[in-house]
């Protein structure tokens, strides 16, 4: 039997795992292989960019980047556009461009060896039984269980864990999230969201790595979701951008929270972290730093105590909760179209670019001449 069982290896699963594993009896389980290349059709649908808020946790954490880890160019400014009222602005922001799958086998490795890591294994199901959790989990073709003390839900929007929970409290909003991989015509030295509410009532975005330009967008699932996205990728050519042919694609759930009311930290054994529990920006949609953050916070109950770890977790992700409040309210403004239409137009905090030129048909055919040579993104 094990002491804690956690399901899902992301940020959240790898960092609590590295920081509880020479203390308790843990399993570690990860639907993806992170330890070969069958990774690539599993990875996250994510945009890959480190927030400063998740900078600042690395910092906390002691943890200095990995170089493998790092993606060209890296970011300093952001370019928003609202498309209906035809503003757009200019924001210094700093990002940190990685892989996103190289991100997660390096938090990996940090893990003991004492932990029991298990790759490419699934969470089929769950039940109470006594004083601990019987798993039912897959694994090669085969299906088997396992026992544990506590079940620690690290395994994202879609969490099986979660859904196990059968909650009756109200849900984040969720939202599916498509990314197309696209010869980009040009650098773009920014990072783009984009905002009309013609294609989602949350927002679009833009990210350049390497030679390639990522366009996603969050979108209501079962809504016109493909024709949406072929409308926003007509948008980004109106606005200059050159696309190129699409080399990947790739999506995922994705939740946002309007209350904390929202967010569920678990019950009976039970304990979620990261975007299983709701814990992502509901302004941004950024979650990395919030899934450091609650596992830092889960493990800091566990060194301490092993009683009444679901309680406690809850009330030491206060200050959590207010943060997702202060997001939630920040989000009403820059969501609502007429506040965000007089916030663009007095240009507050934004600034000017200068020299900054639409891309040439050089550039776009040396890009191509790229493509052509087989310098594709690795599919994530």
């Amino acid at each position: 039997m094990y002491d804690v069982a956690i399901i899902g290896a992301g940020p959240a699963g790898a960092t609590l795992a590295r920081l509880i594993g020479q203390r308790y009896r843990v399993l570690l389980v990860e639907k993806r292989r992170l330890d070969g290349p069958e990774a690539f059709p599993l990875g996250k649908c994510c945009g890959g960019l480190l927030a400063p808020d998740a900078q600042a946790m690395l910092s906390r954490l002691g943890l200095g980047l990995a170089k493998s880890v790092l993606q060209e160019p890296q970011l300093f400014v952001v370019r928003a556009i609202d498309v209906p009222h035809k503003l757009e602005r200019y924001y210094q922001r700093h990002y940190i461009n990685m892989d996103r799958l190289r991100f997660d086998r390096w938090l990996l490795s940090m893990v003991p060896s004492g932990v029991n890591v298990r790759l490419g294994c699934r969470l089929l199901g769950y039940t109470s039984q006594g004083e601990g959790l019987r798993l039912t989990l897959s694994q090669d073709g085969g299906a088997y269980e396992e026992m544990t003390a506590i079940l620690i839900g690290a395994d994202g929007a879609a969490s099986r864990v979660r859904a196990g929970l059968k909650l009756n409290s109200p849900s984040p909003q969720r939202y599916f999230a498509i990314q197309e991989w696209v010869e980009a015509g040009s650098s773009v030295p920014y990072f783009s969201s984009i905002f009309d509410p013609e294609i989602t009532d949350y927002y679009c975005w833009t990210i350049p790595k390497d030679n390639y330009l990522v366009i996603g967008a969050a979108l209501r699932p079962r809504d016109k979701t493909m024709e949406r996205f072929g409308l926003l990728k007509a948008r980004l050519k109106d606005y200059g951008l050159q696309l190129g042919k699409t080399v990947w694609r790739e999506g995922a759930f994705l939740l946002r929270p309007r209350t904390p009311r929202q967010v569920c930290t678990g019950e009976s054994g039970i304990v979620l972290l990261g975007e299983a529990a709701g814990w992502i920006s509901p302004s941004s949609a950024e979650g990395l730093s919030y899934a450091f953050r609650s596992a830092c916070i889960l493990a800091e109950v566990l060194l301490t105590d092993e009683e009444n770890v679901e309680r406690r977790y809850h009330k030491a992700t206060m200050a959590l909760r207010r943060n997702i409040l202060l997001k939630g309210l920040k989000s009403r403004v820059v969501f609502s179209p007429p506040l965000r239409k007089i916030i663009m137009r007095l240009g507050l905090r934004s600034m000017d670019i200068y020299g900054l030129q639409a891309p040439s048909r050089q550039e776009h055919s040396a890009t191509n001449e790229d493509a052509a040579q087989g310098k594709h993104p690795r599919k994530l």
